[in-house]
């Protein structure tokens, strides 16, 4: 609906839901809203320039464990795994934004950040922007 357009819109909504995520006792701190706004930002960047190489790499586990693709679960937990370590790596080069708990924060973290994210931006019709990372992963 938005075109490219909707990126730009879809910024400062998930900057709010990082403020979110960081209120709920998952142990993620985030500093303020512009740390918020830095962080959603790198969490899109990193998903869109690191995806394929993380593909690639899990590709040949990814292959084994799911049958190719036949066993639907393994595929959906790639794909989890993939957003908990760009969740993580975008914790890890902000300031500001920090996982209290680690590994553990890092996974509470995106699934609670993905899921939101995917139920406010449907409800305002602006999540198809065809150049987010979720657009190549069900490509």
């Amino acid at each position: 609906m938005f075109g490219s357009l909707g990126w730009l819109l879809q910024w400062p909504i998930r900057a709010l839901i990082l403020l979110l995520v960081a209120a709920l006792p998952l142990g993620i701190e985030m500093a303020n809203f512009s740390t918020a706004l830095w962080s959603a930002v790198m969490i899109g960047l990193l998903g869109t320039l690191l995806i394929v190489p993380l593909k690639l790499l899990l590709g040949p586990f990814w292959a084994i464990t799911s049958l190719g693709g036949l066993i639907w679960p393994v595929s959906f937990l790639f794909n989890w795994l993939i957003t908990v370590l760009l969740f993580a790596l975008a914790a890890w080069l902000i300031n500001g934004f920090r996982l209290k708990n680690g590994l553990l924060s890092a996974i509470c973290g995106a699934v609670f950040y993905s899921v939101v994210s995917t139920i406010v931006l449907r409800s305002l019709g602006i999540a198809d922007v065809e150049f987010t990372r979720a657009a190549l992963l069900s490509a």
